[in-house]
């Protein structure tokens, strides 16, 4: 995926990039597999505002995507690659030899007219899905289910793809993208390669306008508000740590220490500054 930057004819121009959108084959999504979408507004359900900066942006519809992929032993085509506002991942929609449309993430390398197949005994192949006890060792695969049956939720966004590194008994270990090593039922479901449009994390939205269309209110900092307002209101907060409006602290852990489960987690991924 190319990114194409603008001509600076304008100072909000002069930093924003977009995709070039070379890969998409169709503008409108398939009638069948959208439904409305609701937004909140960063309110909770007594209308109080639960999340804040929260507010406006591009009216969507939601895409319904096949994470499950349980329509096994089916051969089907793709037939379409789109664009999806929901999600930094590009969609492409397939078709089943029965007819069925279904949509499913869209594999780096994946084209008009190739056919995908799900379940156990599929090939090899980028677009296919299979139980992890049967993928190759160094294999890449993305949309990893952790409960059988349940679908995929690991490695669903742009770019993202694990590593499967082991396999013990009933259990195959996978390199997550944070190089936590994590160890999954090999009956659970994943699909082989990387998700597309891995530049995406590379675009600059450039400019405030770009904000508000992705629903991102402005902020306010508390130093240039009065002192009714903010508890850093004023001249100066006086050296005091970060404080939200309400007086918490921001920029530290609040929450109670809970010891993790540690079962299938073979090494966390790195955290913190790396020791001599």
């Amino acid at each position: 995926m190319p990114i194409r930057q603008f001509r600076p004819i304008t100072s909000s121009s002069r930093f924003r990039s977009v995709a070039d959108f070379s890969e998409i084959t169709r503008t409108e999504p398939e009638k069948s597999l959208v439904e409305p979408l609701k937004k909140s507004g960063g309110r909770d359900n007594h209308g109080h505002i639960a999340m804040r900066r929260r507010g406006g942006g591009h009216k969507r519809k939601y895409r319904i995507i096949d994470f499950r992929r349980d329509k096994f032993g089916i051969a089907a085509t793709v037939k379409e690659i789109e664009y999806d506002p929901n999600r930094s991942a590009r969609i492409a929609l397939v078709e089943y030899a029965d007819g069925e449309r279904r949509y499913i993430l869209h594999p780096k390398g994946l084209k008009v007219g190739d056919s995908v197949t799900a379940g156990p005994g599929s090939d090899i192949r980028t677009g296919n899905t299979m139980p992890l006890a049967e993928v190759p060792l160094g294999t890449s695969v993305h949309n990893i289910e952790l409960k059988i049956g349940k679908g995929g939720q690991l490695c669903r966004a742009a770019g993202m793809a694990a590593q499967v590194v082991a396999k013990e008994g009933d259990y195959v270990t996978v390199r997550m993208p944070s190089t936590e090593m994590r160890m999954i039922h090999g009956r659970c479901l994943a699909t082989i390669g990387v998700v597309g449009n891995e530049e995406h994390e590379l675009l600059s939205w450039g400019k405030a306008g770009k904000a508000r269309w992705m629903g991102r209110r402005p902020r306010v900092r508390g130093e240039v508000m009065n002192p009714v307002d903010h508890p850093h209101g004023g001249r100066t907060r006086g050296g005091r740590n970060v404080v939200s409006p309400w007086g918490k602290k921001e920029g530290v852990k609040t929450r109670n220490k809970k010891k993790h489960s540690q079962k299938l987690l073979v090494r966390g991924r790195k955290r913190g500054k790396a020791t001599q």
